[in-house]
């Protein structure tokens, strides 16, 4: 017997979800595939040198997602 869910969706909450699920793809892809790049053309040594690039990078997309949820969350408070 299935037993069915009549309860309504609530979107904003699964569109917050996959929002912080993809920041947290694309930091991990930004590092973990652009320092196997790194080492892979410019030597294993280069990593530590091409982190301390991809890094703040990463952190700049973070603190970029952090500002818009804030503003998001200051103007869904005006409603």
């Amino acid at each position: 017997m299935s037993q069915w869910n009549n309860e309504p969706t609530d979107m904003r909450k699964v569109r917050r979800r996959q929002e912080r699920l993809l920041v947290i793809a694309v930091v991990v892809v930004l590092l973990v595939v652009g320092g196997l790049t790194i080492g892979i053309v410019y030597g294993w040594q280069a990593i530590v040198t091409g982190l301390l690039c991809l890094v703040p990078g990463a952190a700049g997309l973070v603190l970029i997602w952090l500002v818009l949820r804030l503003i998001e969350g200051v103007l869904n408070r005006w409603d």
